[in-house]
């Protein structure tokens, strides 16, 4: 197994009612950050876990219909908190980032992909097939703004169900079989239907041996996954499919009891977002 470290981007946030994401939640506003998550990989360099929210999420939006996506979900993000400036802060070229990896293509999951010229996009065939010809308002009912991609993206886009598959570890069960992204055991992706058509996630080993679970949005927050708690029937209104998302997050809340040590991070949860901002992992 190959040791990799993990970075937790915030890359700003929508504002949304808490009872919608949380059945039994406060009918108040809360902000929903929009995380992505460096793998920091010995072999692969820095690979990329979406890419969260950038300016160019306003730039989509300036035309009807694609506005009504910025009505329905305001956004608040600064330039300075693109996963692309950040790394420049930090030093990073960004040329050498040359993996990213979607779990879908909700525009909080790629809004930052034209910032990484050099890139491949991995992805799940059946994510793209679902949107690659949407425009207008068929688009924006499926979360996705195109003008987000770039031009030569049919070009760069892998799909991560042509790699291998291997058979999970009993640690992970119910999760059974995964893709190995990159044939030597260290990022296993798994499918999470039900939120997005293609939705994965992915499993990974820390340098410290910490077992990690990056599941998107295959739950919003750590509660509902550790008491199986569903969103408002409202929040069905942007799933591809209601039952698959319910079984996906029975499933997540299994393996949260199977194996209690798992770190199972989705990326809008607010506990996440704080170990991010206190440089944890």
């Amino acid at each position: 197994m190959t040791a990799i470290t993990l970075t937790i981007f915030d890359t700003g946030y929508c504002r949304q009612l808490e009872a919608i994401s949380l059945r039994g939640g406060e009918w108040r506003m809360v902000p929903f950050h929009a995380l992505a998550f460096g793998i920091n990989h010995p072999e692969r360099g820095l690979v990329l876990f979406d890419t969260g929210y950038t300016g160019h999420f306003f730039d989509a939006c300036r035309t009807f219909p694609l506005s009504l996506y910025s009505k329905v979900t305001p956004v608040c993000t600064h330039p300075a908190q693109s996963v692309a400036a950040q790394l420049q802060n930090q030093g990073v070229d960004l040329p050498s980032v040359r993996t990213v990896l979607l779990s879908h293509f909700h525009a909080d999951h790629i809004g930052g992909v034209r910032d990484f010229g050099q890139a491949e996009f991995v992805c799940m065939k059946e994510a793209y097939e679902h949107v690659r010809e949407r425009r207008g308002f068929a688009a924006v009912r499926h979360g996705f703004l195109p003008p987000l991609l770039p031009d030569d993206f049919a070009e760069r886009v892998r799909f991560i169900d042509e790699r291998e598959k291997v058979v999970l570890s009993d640690k992970y069960r119910p999760f059974t079989e995964a893709y190995d992204v990159f044939g030597d055991g260290s990022v296993l992706a798994v499918g999470l239907p039900g939120h997005a058509v293609g939705q994965y996630g992915v499993f990974l080993t820390d340098e410290h041996g910490q077992d990690i679970f990056l599941c998107a949005d295959a739950a919003w927050s750590s509660r509902a996954y550790r008491k199986n708690v569903l969103p408002h029937p409202l929040a069905s209104l942007i799933m591809s499919d209601v039952y698959a998302y319910r079984k996906t997050l029975g499933k997540l809340h299994e393996l949260h009891r199977s194996n209690p040590t798992l770190r199972i991070y989705p990326t809008h949860c607010a506990d996440v977002w704080r170990l991010g901002q206190e440089g944890q992992v």
